[in-house]
């Protein structure tokens, strides 16, 4: 419902026999939720909110006045299910509004938050919370990646998130205990995630000069662009494309009365503009467990916001914002092949076969804000679909 501040970016998803669906609306003053829905009559079976009411479990978390109303924490992304644990992993985006001041600087759950839920009855099992307080909206929406993987010798189910705040994650996910976790791309806001409490070790001073109302830049303005990273279970290595540019903004001092479904982030932003050259992002192949990245391949003037695929003949494919569709060498990250689509590539490839052939599909439209932003007006809107079929030799 608009008038409350929210709309829906995600598809749902199907987990024993529940349609779970998601919202978006951070920036919108709403309070964030998931539903299930019994997917035969479509009938509203639970709404599990992202924000607790005054004396449920993490309201302690949030001042004692209406701030949880308007609290934010939408579930913009989708999830990932684990059949054997019957457990549906969903990543939480940023408190509303961003402003610390809005939430006495408290920790602010289920914001910026992995939830694991029960899909049948939507209860929170446990939780991890990337980032309390996100003043930074480095989000926690990010796509959950879940493996089964040798840790210190030991078997573990685990979950791997390349977070939009420049961590990469891995979380057992039997339990939400954080195992480990490492900068993917240049991170100032935090210099490292403690293991031992699970909270990131802030950069205090950058922290008191946006309580302040100073302009601050904090890098990155997001680790990745909210699309899909690739993973390969044979060399444990996640394939995606960082951001290596700054968010930069101030608090709206004073902090502007809150109004459901009105937008409101509490900040004044600015655009960053990339000088020529300059490089923005890259393409990364890195192991989430240790955070040794075996390859990096620099992007100039434009970051990526296309998802990654992984195959098992050792390419990966990807897009850029000028439309371009690239295969690169898993191994190197060298470009191998490219083709010219008629417009920008925010999509993530599909891979399937049929009659006996292989195809790779994408597609290709210039859409979200960041992206157009990135394109600065030079690249034709439009959306199309390109298939590509592996030719006998």
């Amino acid at each position: 419902d608009h008038k409350e501040g929210y709309t829906a970016t995600a598809a749902p998803v199907i987990a024993n026999g529940v349609v779970i669906t998601g919202m978006a609306g951070g920036e919108y003053t709403t309070r964030g939720f998931l539903n299930g829905w019994d997917p035969e009559t479509g009938k509203h079976l639970w709404r599990t909110y992202t924000v607790p009411a005054p004396g449920e479990k993490g309201s302690e978390t949030w001042p004692k006045d209406d701030a949880w109303k308007t609290g934010g924490a939408p579930t913009w992304r989708s999830g990932a299910y684990d059949p054997e644990l019957d457990l549906i992993y969903w990543g939480t985006g940023n408190p509303a509004p961003w402003t610390p001041q809005s939430r006495n600087g408290l920790d602010g759950l289920y914001a910026s938050t992995l939830l694991a839920i029960r899909p049948k009855t939507g209860q929170i099992v446990w939780h991890y919370q990337y980032t309390p307080n996100d003043v930074w909206d480095v989000d926690g929406t990010d796509e959950p990646v879940l493996a089964d993987i040798s840790f210190e010798g030991k078997p573990r189910k685990v979950l791997f998130q390349a977070n939009k705040s420049g961590f990469m994650y891995t979380i057992d996910r039997t339990n939400g205990q954080l195992l480990a976790a490492h900068p993917f791309t240049r991170v100032n806001w935090a210099s490292r995630i403690d293991l031992k409490t699970g909270r990131p070790v802030i950069n205090e001073e950058l922290y008191s000069r946006i309580v302040k109302g100073d302009e601050v830049q904090v890098y990155p303005q997001r680790g990745v662009n909210a699309v899909p990273v690739a993973y390969n279970p044979t060399k444990n290595l996640i394939y995606t494309s960082s951001w290596n540019i700054p968010r930069i903004f101030k608090v709206d001092l004073p902090i502007p009365q809150q109004v459901i479904g009105k937008r409101s982030t509490g900040v004044i932003s600015r655009a960053y503009v990339p000088k020529p050259g300059e490089v923005v992002g890259h393409h990364i192949a890195i192991d989430p467990v240790t955070g040794k990245k075996k390859w990096e391949i620099p992007l100039t003037d434009r970051a990526s916001s296309a998802g990654m695929l992984a195959t098992g003949g050792g390419l990966l494919f990807t897009g850029d914002v000028n439309g371009k569709f690239i295969a690169l060498d898993e191994d190197t990250g060298k470009t191998v092949w490219e083709f010219q689509t008629s417009s920008g590539i925010n999509a993530t490839a599909i891979t399937y076969t049929h009659k006996g052939r292989q195809y790779v599909s994408i597609a290709s439209g210039l859409g979200g804000n960041s992206a157009r932003a990135m394109s600065r007006g030079s690249v034709p809107l439009g959306g199309s679909m390109w298939t590509f079929a592996l030719m006998p030799e």
